[in-house]
C-alpha cells in the first residue's frame, strides 16, 4: 500500500518562491506606475498574514500579523524589492515626505 498524496494529482510539483499567483496570498494584483516606472500591487488579506508582522516604508511602524495590507514592488525587479504597506499609506504614498525620520534607537528593518 502507498501513502497517501497531499496534492491533487494536477498539482505543480515545482512551486516554489517564484510562485507568484495572485489567489496564493487571497488577495488580487494589479499594476501601477509610481515615481516613472511600473509597480505591482498585491491586496493581502488579513488571514493569509497570520504569525507575521512587516515594518511599512510608508509610516515606518509595524503591520502586525492578521492585518490586511498591500505589497508593492518594482515590476521590473524579483521578490527581494517586495515592500509591505498599509493600505492607507500605499494611497498617501505621494502625500508623505520622502524620508522617515527614525530616532537613534529605533530599529532600521
Amino acid at each position: 500500500m502507498s501513502p497517501r498524496r497531499n496534492r491533487p494529482k494536477g498539482a505543480d510539483s515545482g512551486s516554489g518562491a517564484e510562485d507568484d499567483r495572485a489567489g496564493r496570498y487571497g488577495g488580487w494584483q494589479s499594476t501601477e506606475s509610481w515615481q516613472g516606472e511600473e509597480w505591482n500591487i498585491r491586496h493581502v488579506a488579513g488571514a493569509s498574514a497570520q504569525g507575521k508582522s512587516y515594518r511599512c516604508p510608508g509610516c515606518d511602524q509595524l503591520i502586525p500579523d492578521g492585518v490586511p495590507h498591500v505589497v508593492a514592488w518594482p515590476e521590473h525587479s524579483g521578490v527581494d524589492e517586495r515592500r509591505h504597506w498599509h493600505k492607507a499609506c500605499w494611497n498617501a504614498k505621494d502625500r508623505r515626505t520622502s524620508r522617515v525620520q527614525r530616532s537613534r534607537n529605533a530599529p532600521k528593518f
